[in-house]
């Protein structure tokens, strides 16, 4: 078997996991934006959106697993959930250990949705936004892929559609405002 076969395992269970975060982010704010208002299934569009966000926690397990079983860089617990521990790049793994925090908090808070306040889970929820920003610096700060060409691409394409759903969501927010604003008057 190749020794580097856990190098393998922890580079792409991080970069699929950052691109099901990027997806789920993506389509949670293609959701918000009510862009899919009209759709015939919305409930299947939520389910979608909820299942790219449990497969994330799934290969971000499969990140962690490969990097604490590789011996070239070592990882042991500490390193990997106690943030600035690692001797290897620290504030770039420490950005992922973060990540890794908010996306437990946004998973598990998702889970217990009907259980919570609304307004507790809509902030946890908003957390993602963190999430997203910690979980795509640290892949390009501690990734080892981010002189590919392709690996770059995905990157800017994600940050470009993140930032254009979240203007067109703030937008769509303050023109709502707007209106409940004139209605009251």
């Amino acid at each position: 078997m190749n020794e580097q076969i856990w190098w393998y395992v922890a580079r792409s269970g991080g970069i699929v996991a950052w691109g099901l975060v990027s997806l789920s982010v993506c389509w949670g704010l293609f959701l918000s934006t009510k862009a899919v208002a009209k759709a015939s299934q919305p409930a299947r569009l939520l389910n979608l959106h909820r299942f790219l966000g449990g497969l994330a926690v799934a290969f971000t397990g499969v990140h962690i697993a490969g990097l604490v079983a590789d011996r070239y860089v070592s990882f042991g617990w500490l390193e990997i959930l106690v943030p600035w521990t690692s001797e290897w790049k620290p504030t770039a793994v420490a950005w992922g250990v973060i990540a890794l925090y908010l996306l437990l908090a946004v998973e598990i808070t998702s889970l217990f949705m009907k259980r919570l306040p609304r307004p507790v889970w809509r902030q946890i929820h908003r957390s993602s936004f963190g999430l997203y920003v910690l979980s795509t610096v640290h892949g390009i700060q501690a990734g080892s892929d981010t002189l590919n060409v392709w690996y770059r691409m995905a990157m800017l394409t994600s940050i470009n559609i993140v930032a254009f759903l979240t203007i067109v969501l703030v937008l769509a927010h303050r023109r709502a405002a707007a209106s409940r604003r004139t209605a009251t008057a």
